[in-house]
């Protein structure tokens, strides 16, 4: 049997052996967990959610809706068990973590084809692989990756939002809905009026963040996705009422109106014990989230059962090292997946991680690569991580902005972007069935 390495078993390092594993090739997957944890990690399983529970939007009219469409087609692992282990989250899906890490890895240790190794890697494999270690790469094995590329990687920080427990919430103070009636009412809201809000401001930009010690600081830039709110809120005393705290699409039961501003909490297990703070990632020293977080309406008390963190994430010079098919432009056999690519979030890395196995695997076989069209969200990523025209790169998440226009001028948004949207499913479709004279272009 044809054999190949994985390097990580998170959500990409999980598609790719899956990948691998389904079309025949014997996959050895390294994982240092439990032996090791990064600052970030600390379920055992594989493909730990670290951030959020929540893979984004359902309706395929949406940049995350079609991309998980996009990966069904692609049969993904990620999106059979998140749809096994979803929790009630309105027209988002949402997993129970642990229960999504557990069958994720059961999934994994349970393939014939999968052989599961324990403990770090120090270098990168000889042979055929995929390297999917995520952005707190460190140690012996990110060397070897600054060595191999010939530069360093860049970096930029990322933030963990706090999780409470549903009982400890003032039921009086919160109402359940979601934003525009989307779905159930899966979320508690915490609104604010005009005096509450503005008191919360001054106190969240004058608390006290916590000291970066184990992160290289010459490096600190603050990812835009996933900024701590602190930083946010220093931009202006509205910017998160636009932003995170956004109140539009809801009403107060209670007053019949819209509030000035609204924390909305977000259903983190199957259970509905836990909640977690939407848009709220934070590096506030521990007390600080106490004292402040507990200015929220309805959290006077909470009994926060994880306080938000902030850790450094890594990601490699993309647009100069790989090509659309997340192929290693120095080395034939070697492929990046996950966000140590470039691309940002959950379903992203996961999707990345499906091509970049596909493509080994289609490798090994004798077969040509596979290289997305332009038009498909996912082949949009593909060509921005590999565009060696994009001066100052950035991680990349799934939007409509990357996708090419829609031929004919449409006012309405929504009616546009549902276009958009069948025009990639339908792509997509007529290039996986037609696929051997596209094969031929190649990925360079």
């Amino acid at each position: 049997m044809i054999r190949a390495a994985v390097v990580g078993a998170g959500l990409a390092g999980c598609e790719a052996a899956w990948a691998l594993a389904q079309r025949g090739i014997g996959v050895d997957l390294f994982e240092m967990k439990p032996q090791r944890y990064s600052p970030a990690h600390k379920y055992p399983g594989f493909a730990e959610l670290v951030c959020s529970n929540s893979l984004k939007a359902s309706r395929l009219g949406s940049a995350a809706g079609l991309l998980k469409e996009e990966m069904r087609m692609l049969s993904s692992l990620t999106m059979a068990c998140a749809e096994e282990t979803s929790v009630s989250a309105g027209g988002a899906l949402a997993v129970d973590r642990e229960k999504f890490s557990d069958l994720v890895t059961q999934h994994i240790k349970s393939h014939p084809n999968i052989t599961v190794h324990v403990g770090e890697v120090t270098a990168i494999p000889e042979g055929p692989a995929v390297i999917a270690t995520g952005p707190l790469t460190d140690g012996a094995l990110a060397q070897a990756i600054r060595e191999l590329c010939g530069s360093d990687t860049l970096s930029f920080f990322d933030a963990a939002a706090p999780i409470v427990s549903f009982d400890s919430i003032d039921q009086e103070r919160v109402f359940f809905a979601a934003r525009y009636g989307r779905g159930e009412d899966d979320y508690i809201n915490c609104p604010f009026n005009k005096e509450e809000y503005e008191a919360f401001y001054d106190a969240l930009i004058h608390a006290e963040s916590a000291p970066l010690k184990e992160f290289d600081k010459r490096d600190f830039t603050v990812y835009e996705g996933c900024m701590p709110v602190e930083v946010m809120a220093k931009r202006g005393p509205d910017t998160l009422r636009f932003g995170p705290m956004k109140p539009v699409g809801l009403t107060d039961p209670r007053t019949g109106r819209r509030p000035w501003a609204v924390v909305q909490l977000r259903r983190e297990n199957a259970e509905g014990t836990m909640f977690n703070l939407v848009g709220f990632q934070t590096n506030l020293k521990f007390p600080e989230q106490k004292r402040v977080f507990s200015m929220i309406p309805g959290l006077e008390n909470a009994s926060f059962l994880r306080y938000g963190v902030m850790h450094r994430n890594s990601f490699l010079d993309s647009p100069r090292l790989l090509t659309p098919t997340f192929r290693f432009r120095g080395r034939e056999d070697l492929y990046f997946a996950g966000q140590l690519t470039g691309v940002e979030g959950y379903t992203e890395s996961a999707a990345s991680g499906i091509l970049a196995g596909q493509n080994l695997a289609r490798q090994l076989l004798g077969q040509a690569p596979l290289v997305l069209p332009r038009d498909t969200m996912l082949g949009a990523l593909c060509a921005y991580i590999s565009d060696p025209n994009v001066k100052e790169f950035q991680p990349m998440g799934a939007n409509m902005g990357i996708l090419p226009p829609w031929p004919d001028r449409i006012r309405d948004k929504s009616q546009r972007y549902m276009l958009v949207a069948q025009r990639a499913v339908d792509s997509l479709r007529a290039y996986l069935q037609e696929e051997t004279p596209l094969y031929g272009k190649g990925d360079n």
